[in-house]
Order: C-alpha cells, then sequence, then structure tokens
C-alpha cells in the first residue's frame, strides 16, 4: 500500500539577529542528531517563494514533510491485525497491575482490565506495558507507580486557522523561529495533501482535555504573527477550522521532568523498578508521523 505524502520541505524563518541566533542553535542541534538543514540565502529565497519574509535568515530542513494521517492510521491498523494483532475499540482501560510475584513488580506479568460500552469488564495478561494513551498517559502511569513518582498532567489546547484566497500560497512549510516557553511551535503555515493552506495551531492553556471547540480568542494575535512571514495574506479569507490538544508534562518552560527549559515532551522510558513497563509520555503531534522511529526505540528499550 502506498501512503500518500509529500515531501514539501520546511523553513523555519528568523526576523531580527536574536531569531537568527536561536535558528543557529536549532541547526547546530540538527547536526548534533544528523538531522540535515542548511541556511538559504535571500536571493535564493526570493526565487523559491517570493511571498515569504524572513528578514535575519531562513533555515532549510529538506526531508521535512506531510502524510495523509488517516492513510497511514488505516495502514498500520490492517498490518497490525495481519500480523495476528487485536485491537479493542471502545474498551476503556480501567486498571493495570503486576501479577503476584516475589519479584519486581511486572516480573510475572500484568492485568490489563478494561471496560466494554455495555459496562462489562474484561481483563487480558501481558509480559509487557506500552502505555502510549496520549491524553490519559499520565493518568494512566500515575494509577501504575507510587505517589512519589506521580506526574500531574498539562493540556495545550492549539486551534488551526483555514486560509480560503488563492494568494500567497507557498509550497513550502513555514515555521517561526521557536521561541522558548511558548508551548508550541508557533503559528505556523502547514499544507494538506491537496495543497491547502492553514495556520496554526495557537497555544491555549486548558484544564479540560475534551474541549476541543475551535477558539477565536488568539485569531487576532495570530494574524499579526502570519503577517511577519506572509505580509501579503489576506486577512478576511483567514477563518476558524479545527482543533486540537497537546499533552504536556509543564507549562511555561518549566518541565516535571526536565525542571526550567528542559524538555515537556516526548518522555519515552522504561520505568525502573517495574520489569515489562514503557511509558510514552507528552507525545504530542509530531508522534504520528515519528510513529514508527518511536516503535523502534520501544523495541530496543524492551529487547535490545
Amino acid at each position: 500500500m502506498s501512503i500518500p505524502h509529500n515531501n514539501c520541505g520546511k523553513w523555519v524563518v528568523a526576523q531580527d539577529e536574536g531569531q537568527l541566533k536561536r535558528l543557529e542553535e536549532t541547526h547546530d542541534h540538527c547536526k548534533a542528531i544528523g538531522v540535515p538543514t542548511h541556511f538559504l540565502s535571500q536571493q535564493d529565497a526570493r526565487r523559491q517563494e517570493p511571498d515569504v519574509q524572513a528578514k535575519a535568515g531562513i533555515l532549510v530542513s529538506p526531508t521535512t514533510g506531510i502524510v495523509d494521517s488517516h492513510a497511514l492510521m488505516q495502514f498500520l491498523e490492517g498490518d497490525f491485525e495481519n500480523s495476528g494483532g487485536d485491537i479493542a475499540f471502545h474498551s476503556p482501560v480501567t486498571r493495570v497491575t503486576p501479577l503476584p510475584t516475589s519479584g519486581a513488580p511486572g516480573s510475572a506479568g500484568w492485568e490489563i482490565t478494561t471496560k466494554t460500552p455495555d459496562g462489562e469488564e474484561a481483563s487480558i495478561t501481558a509480559e509487557v506495558v506500552v502505555n502510549s494513551a496520549g491524553l490519559s498517559a499520565i493518568t494512566l502511569s500515575n494509577s501504575i507507580l507510587p505517589p512519589e513518582r506521580h506526574l500531574t498532567p498539562f493540556f495545550c489546547k492549539g486551534s488551526y486557522f483555514s486560509y480560503s484566497a488563492s494568494h500567497p500560497k507557498p509550497r513550502v512549510l513555514v515555521y517561526p523561529a521557536p521561541r522558548p516557553g511558548l508551548g508550541g511551535l508557533g503559528t505556523h503555515l502547514t499544507l494538506d495533501m491537496g495543497g491547502r493552506v492553514r495556520f496554526g495551531p495557537d497555544v491555549e492553556w486548558v484544564d479540560d482535555p475534551t474541549d476541543l471547540n475551535v477558539s477565536d480568542k488568539n485569531l487576532a494575535a495570530a494574524l499579526e504573527d502570519i503577517r511577519l512571514y506572509l505580509p501579503g495574506i489576506d486577512a478576511e479569507a483567514v477563518g476558524l477550522d479545527y482543533a486540537g490538544m497537546r499533552p504536556k508534562l509543564g507549562r511555561a518552560g518549566v518541565s516535571q521532568i526536565g525542571g526550567k527549559g528542559g524538555f515537556q515532551d516526548f518522555y519515552i522510558k522504561r520505568e525502573e523498578g517495574f520489569e515489562g513497563f514503557v511509558n510514552l509520555l507528552g507525545i504530542e503531534s509530531p508522534g504520528l508521523t515519528s510513529c514508527l522511529a518511536i516503535g523502534e526505540e520501544v523495541h530496543d528499550i524492551l529487547y535490545s
């Protein structure tokens, strides 16, 4: 099966020297982990995307792209089932408990109990538990780990804005320079598989992870941010689209795990003292496009 995708590339744009410094730091980090990036000259930028403004510099990620997320999930579901896997939809986990043993918790395996839509409970046993429960991952982790290792979940809603005008219409993803403590990557320009332009997501800290109502409270601020890199935008053509929710391990630049300035996402770890239990916490939307790499990482953690 061919999964629709587009290796369109990504530009991260800087409008002043301070932002350029952050691009240089990002470039150095990418080199350290083997991710290809390079800076683009103003002349080449004007030739490739004349509507995009970057007064101080542009960092290009040439291997970045987009993927049809639904087609990807359908493929993974079918591949899993073809390999003998079973999926229990609409069956939330009510508890995960280690089977009785004189050794470390989990050394004899785990019992996972779920509840069906009609209220009946059913249990299975497993040697390994991988907690990839998304918005509920921290709650599930807290039900397994002792109180001194509990975490508080934080939720950051992001609203996207549609764009109905035919111009300007870049063919590359455009991101503003990183802003420490923001909680997101800034209001960026993204594309779908049909070439339609969207802007977002914005940042709105909420208490209810089910609140996916699209909010216009940050629309005016988003338009200001967008005009910095796309000055020719038609503001009248920008409207509300949809919203998503980011699971966070902290807020305002402070993580419960990494401290101030520490990582607030992508906590992937086998929990010490609990055999066969791997936590995936703070896995935001890039977790979908990086899901195969995450799977390889979890496999290596468990079996290498």
